[in-house]
């Protein structure tokens, strides 16, 4: 994180942008909301690319320590859901990262987001669905699962019921792939 001075700049910048995305970004609001001068704002950060870029780095600082939760987490409900609900605002700046992926260093950073918490809740993953044994197929249902995700995720919508929802519709959608391909299997011998 940014040092004292720069952090209700950051804070500020972050919550905007998990809102409303880079047009959410104008100095004069930012300034407003901090309490502070438009002066101030180019003193800290020159311009708003850089400010932006430190929202990025900040939002990747962030993603790790979630990853490190998300790794403690035994299972995904209710652990992780409530877990996902405590970062809400991280799950919408990664949403507006999502929408506004034709940004390369916003593409880069969705990413890499993604892929500290695919990797940190692969395992509890697999095994809500049912595949421990088939990491691939875990893999796979996840990477759809969070591309869907981003795409249905509003600060309305992100409660722990939805995500409980979400999650059993997920787990009823692989059973019944699970059950038509042994019956494909069966079929065939």
């Amino acid at each position: 994180m940014a040092n004292k001075t720069k952090q209700p700049w950051i804070l500020t910048g972050y919550d905007l942008f998990s809102k409303e995305g880079p047009k959410g970004l104008k100095v004069e609001v930012i300034a407003r909301l901090t309490g502070k001068s438009k002066s101030s704002f180019y003193h800290h950060f020159a311009d708003l690319d850089v400010f932006t870029e430190l929202l990025l780095n900040y939002h990747l600082e962030r993603a790790i320590v979630i990853a490190d939760k998300e790794k403690l987490c035994k299972n995904v409900i209710p652990e992780l859901l409530q877990l996902l609900i405590d970062v809400k605002q991280d799950l919408l700046f990664n949403r507006q990262l999502r929408i506004n992926r034709s940004v390369p260093a916003f593409k880069l950073c969705f990413e890499k987001s993604n892929r500290y918490v695919s990797e940190a809740i692969l395992p509890i993953w697999a095994e809500m669905l049912g595949v421990s044994n088939n990491s691939t197929l875990a893999q796979l249902v996840l990477n759809l699962s969070l591309e869907n995700f981003y795409l249905q995720i509003t600060d309305d919508t992100l409660t722990y019921e939805w995500l409980v929802s979400y999650v059993n519709e997920l787990k009823m959608m692989v059973k019944a792939f699970q059950t038509h391909e042994a019956k494909n299997i069966i079929s065939v011998r």
